[in-house]
């Protein structure tokens, strides 16, 4: 997908929300526990729910790997679904994969080959040689770790004296990339440095994680983060798919999905 694409999604929704997929079994409502494909009938129910309100998807392979190959296979068919039924919508495969050059090569061919997917989420910290063979796939985005949400984001991300290795990271990268193939993931809990961030990549789309149920400030993360082409993907997981737990459970995740994108337009008109 092309940057022109995602804008477009963006001005056509007057949304910037993406569903993170973290499908955990035990969270999922009680009735499809024994249904067969239990995992994929639960994404499939969100994803056809909530299409016309979020411009992308995030499944957060951590949580299909933890089952085995039944997992892997509910992952695959969760991506294969999207892309079929609804083309347009950017699906990123949280992964945070990274490593040396060849190995590298094996995880693009992994999820941009094997898999259609727009987007990767890497992380940078081997350097430029582990992030090129990602940004060799033609109109396929890596979406390197910058600044996360997490409590332990201290203890190495805002090192270093003139400039922090958030920084650095950024600066960088601009090297490898433009905002044309390169995107940034910067946690809605630092909403303070998202000024910081736009000097250094004024343009890039940042994927922002930690609205919702980890707290973070949708309106602070526009306020600060928002460009011309609004540059942003906010990403809400848990507040959405396990808004409800009953069989009505994808009808109050719209529900919770359309109180985003409601708050995501008035804010694009705000900001942009």
């Amino acid at each position: 997908m092309k940057y022109q694409d995602l804008v477009r999604q963006i001005e056509k929704k007057q949304s910037f929300l993406c569903v993170g997929l973290d499908t955990a079994v035990e969270k999922m409502p009680k009735h499809l526990h024994q249904t067969p494909d239990a995992i994929f009938r639960f994404n499939k129910a969100i994803i056809d729910a909530t299409h016309d309100i979020a411009v992308a998807y995030k499944p957060n392979t951590a949580f299909y790997e933890a089952l085995g190959v039944a997992g892997w296979q509910a992952f695959e068919e969760t991506v294969l679904y999207i892309k079929s039924k609804y083309p347009e919508m950017f699906v990123i495969a949280d992964a945070k994969r990274g490593d040396i050059g060849n190995t590298s090569e094996r995880y693009a061919k992994a999820f941009f080959e094997q898999l259609p997917c727009d987007a990767l989420t890497v992380a940078p910290y081997m350097g430029s040689d582990s992030v090129q063979p990602f940004l060799t796939f033609k109109d396929k985005w890596v979406i390197l770790l910058a600044l996360t949400s997490n409590n332990g984001a201290t203890d190495f991300q805002f090192t270093g004296e003139e400039k922090k290795l958030f920084e650095k990271v950024l600066d960088t990268s601009k090297n490898w990339a433009d905002e044309q193939q390169l995107m940034y993931v910067v946690g809605a809990t630092q909403a303070e440095m998202f000024t910081t961030i736009r000097k250094h990549v004024p343009k890039s789309f940042l994927l922002v994680p930690g609205v919702g149920a980890q707290g973070g400030s949708l309106s602070e993360v526009a306020k600060y983060g928002m460009t011309k082409d609004c540059g942003l993907l906010v990403n809400a997981s848990r507040s959405i798919i396990y808004a409800g737990s009953g069989h009505d459970f994808a009808e109050a995740a719209r529900a919770e999905a359309k109180k985003m994108q409601q708050e995501m337009a008035s804010l694009l008109k705000e900001y942009r």
